[in-house]
């Protein structure tokens, strides 16, 4: 299998990194506390930051518009007092979504089975950043991956962005309950 890069890079901030990073670990306690796990934090804008918080129920059950207002409200009383960001923004919560991003390790065996687009912050050693294939889990720190290329590993730390691909298979998953972000956690296959 070939290996995609041996760059030793830090492993990617699920949220960006510099503020973005230093946020979510301002807001993690507070989402937990209330049953939530932060799945990605960004900062977006020029002219008005949008702070977009993605989060999920720990409990694997789905994130309902409710859940998205309660957390809002909480992670907003948390920034009003601690001001992380200079000057106004808008501060946007949601669920991650069906292609959801991939940004914890964890993530990738969860989903393992469904289509997904990886994007390297360095080509490997054959030459690529994109890869697109079924996820197939992990080997240790690597993300195994089947291409139509065959079958690549790409080191966790090297990732910039990986996401879900819609497929119909996806679809069909989160109707009929397989969607591993709608299962319990003792429910749900793990490699």
């Amino acid at each position: 299998m070939p290996e995609a890069s041996e760059a030793a890079a830090p492993a990617p901030a699920p949220s960006g990194g510099g503020k973005a990073e230093a946020i979510e670990r301002l807001i993690t306690p507070t989402a937990e506390a209330m049953g939530f796990e932060i799945v990605r934090v960004l900062i977006t804008g020029t002219r008005r930051a949008r702070l977009q918080i993605m989060a999920e129920r720990a409990d694997g059950g789905g994130m309902l518009v409710d859940d998205c207002a309660r957390l809002s409200r909480a992670v907003s009383a948390v920034l009003d007092v601690e001001d992380p960001i200079a000057g106004s923004y808008e501060l946007e919560v949601s669920s991650p979504g069906i292609d959801r991003p991939l940004t914890r390790l964890a993530d990738f065996a969860r989903f393992a089975g469904f289509v997904a687009k990886l994007e390297s912050s360095a080509a490997g050693a054959e030459g690529r950043r994109r890869w697109s294939g079924r996820l197939l889990g992990l080997d240790g720190d690597r993300v195994r991956l089947a291409t139509e290329d065959g079958e690549v590993a790409v080191p966790f730390a090297s990732l910039a962005k990986a996401k879900l691909v819609l497929t119909d298979d996806l679809i069909a998953a989160a109707q009929d309950g397989r969607y591993p972000a709608n299962q319990k956690p003792e429910n749900r296959e793990t490699e």
